[in-house]
C-alpha cells in the first residue's frame, strides 16, 4: 500500500510508509479456540469500545484480558514530550506496572532530551528514543516504524495528544491503540477517551489524574497519586564532584533555584526579582542558593549570580548537566524555588518542598500531590490567560508577584522541624 506525503500532516511518517503493508496484529495466546475467543472479547470489548470505560457487564473494561494462558505481553508507551509531563506520568507507569506484573515488557518511547529521567526506575524495561526534528537518524521517523514494526504488540497507550503519535502506533502495527481523542486523531485510535467539557470547552484537570485516567482505561485503575523517581549510582556521583567543586557542604542547607520555563517567556520570573531573593536568602539564613539551569539559561544564571556576588550562591552553570545529574543534585538541597516548570516537578518527585511561581498558568493542571510547599499566584482579572507571551503587554502576574512575597513564604519552610541552615 503506498501512501503520498501530502495526504498526511506528518511528511516523515508518510514517506516512510511507502512500500510498506499496513496489517492488523493478533494477540498470541496459547489455549482453547474458547479462549482465544475469550481473549479477544475481552480484548476489544463484546460491544466494541464505548466511552465510559464499562463493558457490558458493568466490570472495568480492559482492552488487554491477562490469565495464565497469555504469552509475554508486549506495550508500548508513547510517553509525554515535556519533562514535567513525564514526571507527573510516573504514577500512571506504576499503575501499569503493577497490572501487568515483571513478566510483561513495557517500552516507553520518549525524546532523547529525556534521557535518564526514569533511569533505575521499574516502570520499563526499555526507552527507545524518537526525535522528529533532530538530525540523528537513529532517533528518526522510518527507524522507529521499524522497529516497532519487529515487534508483536499487544496494547498502545498514548500519553502524548499529538496526531503524530496516533499515526506512528497505526504505521507500527500496534493492534490497540488508547488515548486522549483530541487534535482530529479519533479515528487512529482503537479505544478513544473523551474528556469531561463544560460550555464546549475541556475541563481543567490535574496532570497526574489525566494520565491516571488513561492507565485506567486500559485497564489498570491505581488511586496511588504520589510522584517518585530514583537516583542513579553516576549521577550521585557526579553531583559529589559538583557539591566539591562549589565548597557546598553536605550539612548545609541549600535552596535550588530555576529562573526559565519552556513554555515561553509568560512564565519566567524577571531577572531583577531573582537577584534579589537570592541575596534576601544568605542575608537572613545561613542556607546557600544554587541555580539549577538548562543550556539556555546559562548565560542568565551566570550573570545573577555574578550580580549577587556571594560565595553562597553559586550555579550550575559551568557544567555539562543531564537529567540523572540534576535528580541527584535536586536529591540534596532541601527547598527549591521554581517558575512553572520541569526541574520542579523533579523536585517533588524527590520530595523536596517546593515554592512555585506561577503567571499564565493554572496551579491546578500541574499540581504536585503530596508534596509540600506553595503555588504563588496573583489574583488578577487576565490570569490565568495560557499565553505564551503576555497579551496585554504588563506582564504583571510575574512581575508583580515580589522577592517579599516568596520569602516570607520561603523562610517557614528554612524553619521547620531543626532545618539547619536556617539563622
Amino acid at each position: 500500500m503506498a501512501f503520498s506525503a501530502g495526504a498526511y500532516p506528518c511528511r516523515k511518517i508518510a514517506f516512510a510508509l511507502n512500500g510498506l503493508r499496513i496489517t492488523q496484529i493478533e494477540p498470541r495466546v496459547r489455549g482453547s479456540a474458547s479462549q482465544i475467543d475469550l481473549f479477544r472479547k475481552r480484548k476489544l470489548g463484546q460491544n466494541g469500545p464505548d466511552r465510559g470505560g464499562k463493558i457490558a457487564d458493568g466490570e472495568p473494561r480492559s482492552p488487554l484480558w491477562t490469565f495464565e494462558e497469555v504469552c509475554q505481553v508486549n506495550v508500548c508507551l508513547f510517553l509525554p514530550n515535556w519533562l514535567g509531563d513525564l514526571v507527573m506520568a510516573v504514577p500512571a507507569l506504576r499503575a501499569i506496572r503493577h497490572g501487568l506484573g515483571q513478566s510483561a515488557r513495557i517500552i516507553g518511547i520518549t525524546r532523547p532530551n529525556l534521557a535518564g529521567l526514569l533511569a533505575k526506575g521499574t516502570w520499563l524495561d526499555e526507552e527507545w528514543y524518537f526525535d522528529p526534528h533532530g538530525d540523528d537518524p537513529r532517533f528518526g521517523t522510518t527507524c522507529l516504524i521499524e522497529k516497532l514494526r519487529a515487534v508483536r504488540w499487544d496494547m498502545g497507550i498514548l500519553f502524548s495528544n499529538s496526531f503524530r503519535a496516533a499515526l506512528l502506533a497505526v504505521a507500527g502495527g500496534v493492534p490497540v491503540r488508547i488515548g486522549y481523542a483530541r487534535h482530529g486523531r479519533r479515528l487512529l485510535l482503537t479505544h478513544p477517551i473523551t474528556l469531561p467539557q463544560f460550555d464546549g470547552k475541556i475541563c481543567p484537570v490535574p496532570m497526574v489524574d489525566y494520565y491516571l485516567r488513561l492507565a485506567a482505561a486500559a485497564g489498570f485503575p491505581s488511586e496511588d497519586r504520589r510522584l517518585e523517581l530514583s537516583l542513579s549510582p553516576w549521577g550521585m556521583v557526579y553531583a559529589d564532584r559538583i557539591w566539591r567543586d562549589l565548597s557546598l557542604n553536605r550539612a548545609d542547607r541549600v535552596v535550588a533555584m530555576h529562573v526559565a520555563a519552556a513554555y515561553g517567556a509568560a512564565k519566567s520570573w524577571p531577572r531583577e526579582h531573582f537577584i534579589q531573593l537570592a541575596r534576601k536568602i544568605v542575608g537572613n539564613t545561613t542556607a546557600s542558593v544554587l541555580f539549577v539551569c538548562g543550556q539556555r539559561e546559562r548565560v542568565t544564571v551566570q550573570s545573577i549570580a555574578r550580580e549577587v556576588d556571594n560565595p553562597r550562591v553559586v550555579s550550575l552553570a559551568d557544567y555539562p548537566l543531564d537529567l540523572q545529574t540534576l535528580k541527584a543534585c535536586l536529591a540534596r538541597c532541601d527547598v527549591m524555588v521554581s517558575t512553572d516548570s520541569g526541574p520542579r516537578h523533579v523536585a517533588a518527585a524527590l520530595g523536596k518542598p517546593v515554592i512555585t511561581l506561577f503567571g499564565p498558568t493554572s496551579p491546578v493542571v500541574t499540581a504536585n500531590p503530596w508534596v509540600q510547599g506553595f503555588d504563588l499566584q496573583l489574583r488578577l482579572d487576565c490570569v490565568p490567560c495560557w499565553q505564551r507571551t503576555c497579551p496585554r503587554g504588563h506582564h504583571r502576574c510575574m512581575k508583580d508577584l515580589s522577592p517579599d512575597t516568596v520569602f516570607n513564604h520561603l523562610y517557614p519552610l528554612l524553619m521547620q522541624q531543626g532545618l539547619r541552615g536556617a539563622a
